[in-house]
């Protein structure tokens, strides 16, 4: 119970009847004990007979002395309460002063503090202005000296005469020539004087073996990924991107040793460290090269090599996809695969792959790459960069592919995705519920057979750059346009009919999983059931699952 600040008030006389009445009770409850019940028994008869002997008088005497009596009690209680409520207010009181105090010493120790990195502050600015100072002096006398030395190795000494009992030299007619001529003949020789190159001394012996025109094929080919005759047609076509001029301090970078760093990083993956010792460069200019060679493929190269096919472009590709499987206007094949990368600093919960980490039994993160791709693996659509949590469903939902079938630009065409994709007026997904017919089995057989042409392009994509395999030291915000390029080169190496080398193998390792809202049209339902029927009444689906 909390005691407030004022005192207790005075009681009145009927507080004093009060008490007492309390107090005789609590006196006659002590007083009570069974055992000696007949001894008060009789001390009440003796009691009684007194007050009949004595009348009214006795009676009236003894209750004088326990009014008296109770009186006493009830003040010493009182001066017990009030003695208590002025301990305690001496107490706070005490409390107070020792919080002021303990208050005033942090008040006047940040205060000394405060002070302190003043006065600190001040000697630091007055010495930082002194070495500025000195600096400059320092700089004034060199530049004085070496003007000195450099007029008296043009003029020689025989210009300057000097007069007895003087530290400087008398004018003349003929010196105040010869000085003119000395200033100008200084300024022509410090324009003439080339400027040191700041550029630290580095080998590029490999990169030279490289370039070489004699250079073997294969192991050019091994290197980059890619022939010689595609790399030239690489540097050609970014030659106005990505050439830079030659400065006064040093010389600009050749575009085709800029394009070799850029290709062998994605190709081989190795680390900056490695590819600056590889190509005698800086770490930071390397990891520059980079960023600006996959941008410049970005602007120049991707709208020539990776765009959604035109109306005659869209038959041809129905044609081969018809050939292959059966299925009539398909005009492409869809998959979603991740790419590593490291655990962002924002929305680290977001790029959590949770599927990769159960299987690896290793934290993972990543990001999706969606992409489709005609019958040859080229990719004619690409999506990245969505965190690798989500389902291949709501990829498919943010892409621009999904916005241009809202627009109608996909009537009369047939994406065929996996069981992670849901089934629409454009998209055509395998049946996935259980107890299937041999009709539906077919289909699903035919259906897999395009999907291994998609799943086949982005094996051969991650084989070929190796980056994509492993985390890579790019930022997440630059990573899009990284893997972008990527994309881009793929499709230069394919159309260009680049082969693979055995070694260069990858098998992806990405989880289906089956769409929360499989089925989005009914028209695309019966449509689906329709093909299937058509396939295997027209003997277009094989027997393989009987």
């Amino acid at each position: 119970m909390e005691i407030g600040p004022n005192p207790i008030p005075f009681l009145t006389q009927e507080d004093f009847s009060h008490f007492y009445n309390l107090f005789q009770d609590m006196d006659s409850n002590l007083n009570f004990n069974p055992n000696n019940n007949n001894n008060n028994n009789n001390k009440k008869r003796h009691r009684n007979n007194g007050d009949d002997e004595g009348g009214g008088g006795g009676r009236k005497k003894k209750g004088n002395s326990s009014d008296g009596s109770s009186s006493s009690d009830v003040k010493e209680i009182l001066s017990s309460i009030l003695l208590l409520d002025e301990e305690e207010k001496q107490e706070q009181h005490e409390r107070f002063v020792e919080s002021e105090q303990h208050r005033d010493i942090i008040n006047s120790s940040y205060h000394q503090q405060v002070r302190a990195m003043n006065d600190y502050m001040a000697q630091f600015q007055a010495h930082h202005d002194q070495l500025d100072e000195l600096g400059n002096m320092r700089a004034k006398r060199a530049r004085r000296s070496a003007l000195t030395y450099a007029v008296a190795a043009v003029a020689g000494s025989d210009d300057i005469s000097f007069n007895h009992g003087l530290a400087e030299p008398m004018p003349t007619e003929s010196s105040i020539d010869s000085t003119e001529l000395k200033t100008d003949t200084l300024v022509q020789l410090q324009h003439q004087q080339p400027r040191r190159l700041w550029v630290k001394d580095r080998s590029k012996d490999w990169w030279d073996r490289c370039n070489h025109p004699d250079f073997p094929e294969e192991e050019f080919r091994q290197c980059f990924r890619m022939s010689k005759a595609t790399f030239n047609m690489i540097c050609d076509e970014l030659d106005s991107a990505v050439t830079k001029k030659n400065t006064m301090l040093r010389d600009a970078i050749p575009v085709r040793q800029r394009v070799a760093v850029c290709i062998w990083r994605l190709a081989t993956g190795d680390p900056l460290r490695l590819v600056s010792k590889r190509f005698g460069l800086g770490i930071s200019t390397c990891h520059k090269l980079v960023l600006e060679v996959c941008s410049a493929i970005r602007t120049v190269l991707m709208p020539k090599f990776l765009n959604w096919p035109d109306e005659q472009k869209m038959n041809r590709i129905k044609e081969e996809f018809e050939g292959i499987s059966g299925i009539p206007n398909v005009g492409g094949a869809m998959y979603t695969t991740h790419v590593p990368i490291i655990a962002p600093k924002i929305s680290v919960a977001a790029y959590f792959n949770k599927r990769h980490t159960e299987r690896n039994q290793k934290t993972s993160y990543s990001i999706t790459v969606q992409g489709v791709v005609d019958a040859k693996g080229v990719f004619s659509d690409v999506c990245i960069g969505w965190p690798g949590s989500m389902p291949d469903e709501q990829v498919l939902e943010n892409s621009v592919l999904f916005k241009r079938a809202q627009r109608g630009t996909l009537k009369d065409v047939w994406i065929i995705g996996n069981s992670g994709h849901p089934l629409m007026d454009w998209v055509l997904v395998p049946y996935t519920h259980r107890n299937m017919t041999w009709t539906q089995h077919a289909f699903n057989e035919k259906v897999g057979d395009v999907q291994n042409i998609a799943k086949e392009a982005f094996a051969r994509l991650k084989g070929r750059w190796s980056c994509l395999q492993k985390r890579t030291e790019v930022k997440l915000q630059d990573l899009p346009v990284v893997l972008g390029a990527c994309c881009v080169l793929h499709n230069i190496c394919e159309m260009r009919n680049e082969g693979m080398d055995p070694e260069w193998k990858y098998e992806l390792f990405d989880d289906e999983i089956v769409a929360e809202n499989g089925v989005r049209s009914a028209n695309a339902l019966q449509a689906r059931d329709t093909i299937a029927h058509f396939l295997l009444h027209h003997g277009r689906a094989g027997t393989s699952f009987v």
